[in-house]
């Protein structure tokens, strides 16, 4: 038994609970983009930091040979997404960019790095821009991971 046998919670959030469940039952076929902006998805797997239960959330997919941008932008809003938390407990996460999850381990990047992979991920998601925008007014900065293959 491993820790992804953990009893998974939908997220409250109807739309995002409907997207990850048709996007496995099709093994990524289908709800692969962010609603109607045909923008690729990624789906990540974490353990809740408190609840020890699996969370599953869709996110824009920034990908550079193998590697994934995890962007926590949550719109811009002033807090970190809840998942940002799991990440900082257990950096051991999957991502199921198609047919089958596959496991990676993520790490906050910083510097030229982060720029980089920033750059990436607003040319593949421009709103980005305006969330980063967003952030910086609350006094946040919008944390950046990139997922490796682990």
């Amino acid at each position: 038994m491993t820790k992804w046998d953990a009893e998974y919670v939908p997220s409250t959030w109807g739309w995002v609970a409907d997207q990850v469940q048709t996007y496995e039952a099709s093994g990524g076929t289908e709800a692969n983009t962010l609603r109607e902006t045909g923008i690729p998805i990624i789906v990540m797997w974490t353990i809740g930091a408190s609840s020890g239960l699996l969370r599953k959330v869709p996110l824009m997919r920034v990908e550079s040979h193998g590697e994934y941008a995890i962007i926590a932008s949550k719109g811009g809003a002033p807090e970190h997404p809840a998942w940002y938390h799991n990440l900082v407990a257990d950096p051991d996460v999957r991502i199921q960019d198609g047919p089958a999850p596959s496991d990676f381990r993520v790490e906050l990047v910083d510097g030229d790095e982060r720029q980089r992979w920033w750059d990436l991920g607003v040319s593949v998601y421009p709103p980005y821009a305006e969330y980063h925008e967003k952030a910086a007014a609350a006094d946040r900065t919008i944390p950046l991971f990139v997922a490796r293959p682990h």
